[in-house]
């Protein structure tokens, strides 16, 4: 089997280098910019990232890791079980209260034209976020979303509050704090964002 990751670390495409690195697996990288020639190459609409696996191509950061986690066996839970069900629901509550806000955000500030971008909603969503990310900090339950274990929604979570820092969002509750910077000095993202 052979894994090409493509998309630059500076995007979403951040995650499944960590993943990749995480489960210790080779792979090539291409760090294409999104809307790039090359990217439109293998994506039409030239989203990253993308990973081509022999090569078909898949799209989508959730999507992707949750096949190299389930193709692999780490950082999830059996499909069918309860703690896989309550790690699709983290999964959708961070894309859904915390990446959606992000996304918003990131568009209303360098990726709409300019005439469609709208700066007055971005302290609405940076209010938003705040009440989101407390909520969610009362929901750990050890020093993972769902205690010892890490599933790809703690790797999800890790890289939207790295996102929300960079966007200048609200600083996270104290046990987010934590959990971003343990997660943050993991060998495995120093060296996914060393590329």
């Amino acid at each position: 089997m052979t894994y090409t990751a493509i998309g630059s670390v500076k995007t979403r495409a951040a995650r499944i280098v960590w993943i990749l690195e995480e489960l210790g697996v080779p792979y090539e990288h291409l760090p294409l910019r999104p809307a790039s020639s090359e990217a439109r190459q293998v994506n039409p609409s030239g989203k990253v990232p993308v990973l081509i696996v022999d090569g078909v191509t898949l799209t989508d950061s959730v999507a992707i890791m949750t096949y190299l986690a389930d193709k692999h066996g780490r950082f999830t839970y059996a499909a069918g079980t309860i703690e896989r069900a309550r790690q699709d629901g983290f999964t959708c509550l961070i894309l859904d209260e915390l990446e959606g806000l992000l996304w918003t955000a990131s568009r209303h500030s360098f990726i709409l034209p300019e005439e469609m971008r709208l700066a007055e909603i971005k302290p609405t969503l940076r209010w938003e976020y705040q009440r989101n990310q407390a909520r969610l900090a009362e929901a750990f339950s050890g020093p993972y979303l769902m205690g010892d274990m890490m599933t790809v929604p703690d790797m999800l979570l890790a890289h939207c509050l790295s996102w929300a820092g960079a966007a200048k969002f609200p600083d996270p509750a104290p046990v987010l704090a934590e959990f971003h910077a343990r997660m943050t000095a993991r060998p495995a993202w120093v060296r996914a964002m060393a590329r």
